[in-house]
């Protein structure tokens, strides 16, 4: 059985040594984490198509089936699928963008299940705007007949991936909105132009080993492995924002020594423009956090930072920027970190400039208490979490609903959303109308950088003019496969919000 099992490239190597031979070729893919019944008959038919059934099985990153998925981790699927008989040669492969290995595979046929083909196809052509030939090009398909299981809804109906709560949240959503729709709604955000304002962080994630007590101090030694630099704070929210909206242009702090501008501009996407300010009396924001390698918990946090307002003549020079730049942006968000760029001439600046406001003020450890929202007057959005919003109203022990009813009416905005971690979000409109929405995620990897997806995600909807349910959905979508991402190593990307959203759906 394990000898059927290679890596990629030794298996597209056999494939072509096999055509050239004569032989024909079946190619299978997919997650192969639920054995059931109609896979096994998918397999035999698409094994008595030919001589040889090669089968690809994706790589845990890039499954996209939910929560909770995959079952199994990779080398556990494509052992499972090679113990099957009509399995011949087995690869994990990378699959983003879906279907990339059909084309350098190049088997003489690629076998889908007939029940779900087309349909399939169709989804992931208005996931990925891609039609059937950058699929698979040349290459004949076959769709296999036989009974139909989904393994999605085998895992979800075996495994209750989400409690019934959540489950008849999700029965009522799919009533009022079908995956077309929701895909239509969000693929209209590409024309949209954004204006970002906010502090750019350089986030480093140190991997250590624990070693054993010092013996001269009550603490653990550590040992270092390894470390990781990812681009955060709004560097990370522009990216997030580049994958849904063509146009982007960030107007960000860095310090003047040690600016760490082209680790920066390598790591902003193509379609963000920035314009960076410089303070002489500080760095670039860092950020390093330090975690045990074996469990990524992290141990504790330094900060490099002058998190003092900048001084008059940066602010000067900002203000003339905020007020020249052009007046076409259909929305101006500001991610305020409270670390010194957003000042109170700043905000003035950009309300008085009109559209649509969007608002982040953050609370962290270096300005906790000092960076409430209640500083900003009638912002048209307002994205927090609960700590924020519990601060910013001096409510501890309030039913949540009433700390965000208050505080929406409060700040002045047509829309607040509040999230609230294993509950969830909520989220206020402009009448008062109440929405909550349960979360979608199963899986924890990491929290840092979660909130600013959401936000990212959100306030173009609500530029929009999406429903309030609409928007809470997707936020939820996106924080769910945010926090399967360690910090910002990458942003979340618009298919995978897609590919989330139908099989949640489905």
């Amino acid at each position: 059985m394990k000898r059927k099992i290679m890596d990629f490239g030794k298996l597209v190597a056999e494939v072509k040594r096999l055509r050239d031979q004569g032989k024909t070729v079946v190619h299978s893919h997919g997650v192969f984490d639920v054995i059931h019944p109609g896979l096994v008959q998918h397999l035999t038919d698409s094994k008595e198509q030919g001589d040889v059934l090669a089968i690809t099985v994706i790589r845990d990153k890039d499954v996209r089936r939910g929560p909770g998925r995959p079952l199994f981790a990779a080398e556990y699927r494509a052992t499972n699928v090679a113990a099957l008989h009509p399995a011949d040669l087995v690869a994990v492969v990378d699959d983003d963008p879906p279907y990339q290995c059909v084309k350098k595979l190049h088997a003489n046929l690629f076998a889908k299940g007939k029940a779900y083909g087309e349909s399939d196809l169709k989804i992931h052509e208005r996931i990925f705007g891609r039609d059937r030939e950058q699929y698979f090009g040349d290459i004949k398909i076959h769709e296999t007949d036989g009974f139909f299981f989904s393994s999605s809804q085998i895992a979800r109906d075996l495994l209750k991936l989400f409690p019934d709560q959540t489950n008849s949240f999700l029965t009522e959503f799919a009533k009022r909105y079908d995956f077309n729709h929701i895909a239509d709604q969000i693929n209209r955000l590409k024309s949209m132009k954004v204006l970002l304002i906010g502090d750019g962080i350089i986030d480093e994630y140190h991997h250590c080993q624990s070693m054993e007590r010092s013996s001269k101090a009550p603490l653990v030694v550590h040992k270092y492995i390894e470390h990781e630099v990812f681009a955060g704070g709004a560097f990370a929210i522009a990216n997030h924002l580049s994958g849904i909206c063509d146009n982007v242009r960030l107007v960000t702090l860095l310090g003047k020594d040690n600016s760490r501008e082209e680790f920066i501009r390598e790591h902003l996407r193509s379609n963000v423009q920035p314009h960076f300010f410089y303070r002489s009396d500080g760095p670039t924001i860092v950020k390093k956090r330090y975690l045990n390698m074996h469990n990524n918990q992290k141990m504790f946090e330094v900060n490099y930072l002058n998190d003092e307002y900048i001084d008059e003549d940066c602010e000067a020079s900002i203000l003339e920027y905020i007020n020249t730049v052009d007046k076409q942006y259909d929305l101006v968000l500001v991610s305020d970190f409270g670390h010194g760029l957003i000042t109170k001439a700043i905000i003035q600046a950009v309300r008085a400039r009109g559209g649509v406001l969007g608002v982040n003020s953050q609370t962290n450890s270096a300005n906790k208490g000092f960076n409430l929202i209640t500083k900003y007057h009638r912002p048209d959005f307002v994205c927090l979490d609960e700590p924020e919003a519990r601060l910013a109203t001096q409510e501890r022990f309030t039913e949540m609903g009433e700390v965000a009813a208050k505080l929406a009416a409060e700040v002045g905005t047509q829309c607040l959303i509040v999230t609230l971690g294993k509950n969830g979000s909520i989220a206020i409109g402009d009448n008062g109308e109440e929405n909550r929405t349960p979360i979608f995620s199963a899986n924890v990897v990491d929290t840092v950088g979660a909130g600013d997806a959401f936000f990212a995600f959100t306030a173009p909807c609500f530029a929009a003019a999406m429903p309030l349910d609409l928007i809470s959905f997707i936020g939820n979508v996106v924080g769910a496969l945010a926090v399967r991402i360690v910090g910002n190593r990458r942003p979340v990307e618009k298919h995978e919000v897609l590919e989330f959203v139908h099989n949640l759906l489905h």
